[in-house]
């Protein structure tokens, strides 16, 4: 049985090649992957990338049980997905239904403001000036971890559009 991916996206300011890149080797690796963002008008990347999403969040929480996997997109964006209630009720129910998660650059601030990086260790953006995003984990109980990707049970997460194919890798070996 083939499983089926559940990626997140913002509406605005997703981060291209996190999206692209993952989507890519999930699906040259047997895996259909559909995306997700607040509604599904035309959904915009950082660097102009377009993608029509396939449902909303509010029918992504409705349908969560034909994914096995949930997927956070980063991207400046990212920061709104984790302010929202909605998409943190999806993490949260994707948790209580034991689907692996993962993260990538700013996304691992909706997990841990859902509640799921509290023990577990996990990595997100950060750069030489700008450690904000993970003091913001660590208040929220995650064990940071400056690996490009990190895996901690069902959590996977990652650092940046540098990471995406291996994050992508992480993803697909946890699968099999």
């Amino acid at each position: 049985m083939s499983s089926k991916i559940l990626m997140i996206i913002a509406q605005r300011n997703f981060r291209d090649e996190e999206l692209s890149v993952t989507k890519k080797f999930l699906e040259q690796n047997g895996y259909s992957a559909d995306v997700a963002s607040f509604t599904t008008e035309i959904a915009k990347g950082m660097f102009g990338l377009t993608i029509k999403p396939d449902l909303s969040i509010e029918e992504a929480i409705d349908e969560l049980e034909k994914y096995t996997v949930v997927i956070v997109v980063g991207g400046s964006g990212s920061l709104e997905l984790a302010k929202r209630e909605d998409v943190l009720e999806l993490l949260r129910k994707a948790k209580d239904e034991d689907k692996i998660i993962a993260a990538i650059c700013s996304g691992p601030l909706s997990l841990a403001n859902a509640g799921l990086l509290r023990n577990k260790e996990a990595t997100v953006w950060s750069s030489d000036t700008n450690q904000e995003q993970i003091l913001e984990i660590e208040e929220k109980g995650a064990k940071y971890n400056k690996g490009p990707v990190v895996v901690d049970g069902n959590i996977i997460t990652a650092n940046g559009p540098e990471a995406a194919e291996a994050f992508a890798k992480k993803i697909v070996e946890r699968l099999e």
